[in-house]
């Protein structure tokens, strides 16, 4: 196992293996930098290292006096060294360079702890 890399925030440390891909902030060399997006794990089948997840947000609607449900999907990169999630967790992903045609976010802490 190489060694661990600070990312500049305050996450937790993951206490998977790391499998040498450099598409790791923490072991590799993918840098990680603007949003922080926190949301639910609905999709993981079908893809190698990538999970799809929600958030949703409530907008005020002024001229209808109602609010509105409006959710988000992100496709965001799972580095092996966080290990496997579950649908339905609750994960933390960060902004990186674009890993693929989809892929533009990357897992950056897991669990409840958020």
């Amino acid at each position: 196992m190489g060694e661990i890399r600070d990312i500049g925030i305050d996450v937790a440390t993951p206490t998977g293996e790391w499998d040498g891909n450099q598409n790791c902030p923490f072991y590799g060399n993918l840098r990680v930098r603007g949003q922080i997006i926190e949301g639910k794990i609905v999709s993981a089948e079908g893809m190698d290292s990538s999970v799809v997840l929600e958030r949703e947000t409530t907008r005020y609607m002024k001229k209808y006096e109602r609010y509105e449900k409006r959710t988000h999907r992100y496709v965001a990169h799972l580095p092996s060294c966080i290990g496997g999630v579950n649908i339905g967790e609750k994960v933390r992903i960060m902004e990186c360079r674009p890993l693929s045609k989809t892929v533009k976010f990357c897992v950056i802490e897991k669990g409840e702890s958020i």
